[in-house]
């Protein structure tokens, strides 16, 4: 699957500023970049790597007090499809390094809080049946709702609220998984499926060796998202972090499959 991306983005600044932006689609196995351009006005850009140098992260260094973004790409998504249910889980203590720290609780997933509900819930469970079983409870028990929550909101928050949008459908995945010793990781990106069109958050959880993308929302698949960067929540892959207030005046995503 080939997809399109159009994104613009307009915002206030509280002054000339240093701007850390996380829009770019990443280079990994699974997508092959065919085109990729990032436009930003009276600015420099100086590009470091992402989270366990996964994707791209770039540093705009802006001269005004307004940030003027357009970022365009071609981007054709190889990556198959794989029931969960399919997935045997891995030992403790064959995870790789990299990996293991994605059973830790973190700021927005406080999986340490979910053990015994997790054991209770999914513990006749296994492997990628529990996964898949953790998914459609999430699907199931929350409702997507705009607005409902804020930069501030974590799992815990989603879990009593019974609301939320994907960033905290994916939260709780991961919340969850980490709750169940199956490493998950929060990760960003495109899907031509998501209404609104809008930065789409999904989680992966490590079976058999791999990353495999689960999306509670059901608005993204493994074969239709093209992944921008992951790291342990939100909070790693911000798509833009600002030293001072960012009010935005105007943002569009086009993502659309060809």
């Amino acid at each position: 699957m080939r997809l399109e991306i159009d994104v613009v983005m307009d915002y206030q600044l509280a002054g000339a500023e240093p701007v850390l932006l996380t829009v770019e689609a990443a280079n990994l196995t699974g997508q092959v970049i065919h085109f990729s351009s990032l436009e930003i006005l009276n600015a420099t850009l100086r590009h470091i790597a992402g989270e366990d140098g996964q994707g791209p992260r770039v540093w705009a260094h802006v001269m005004t007090d307004r940030l003027n973004l357009r970022y365009v790409a071609s981007v054709e998504v190889l990556r198959p499809e794989i029931a969960l249910e399919t997935l045997d889980q891995t030992a403790l203590h064959d995870l790789p390094g990299a990996v293991f720290t994605y059973l830790r609780p973190s700021r927005f997933c406080p999986s340490d809080m979910f053990l015994p509900y997790a054991a209770k819930t999914f513990g006749h469970l296994s492997g990628g049946r529990k996964v898949a079983a953790i998914r459609d409870w999430v699907a199931g028990a929350i409702t997507y709702a705009p607005g409902s929550s804020n930069a501030t909101t974590c799992a815990n928050d989603t879990f009593l609220s019974r609301e939320g949008v994907c960033r905290d459908f994916a939260h709780l995945v991961c919340t969850l998984a980490r709750a169940c010793h199956i490493p998950a990781r929060y990760t960003s990106g495109y899907s031509a499926q998501v209404s609104p069109p809008d930065f789409h958050a999904v989680a992966e959880v490590w079976l058999e060796g791999a990353w495999h993308v689960v999306d509670a929302t059901g608005m993204s698949t493994a074969a239709s998202l093209v992944v921008i960067g992951s790291g342990r929540d939100a909070s790693d892959v911000a798509f833009m972090e600002t030293l001072g207030p960012a009010y935005p005046i105007y943002q569009n995503l086009i993502i659309r499959n060809v």
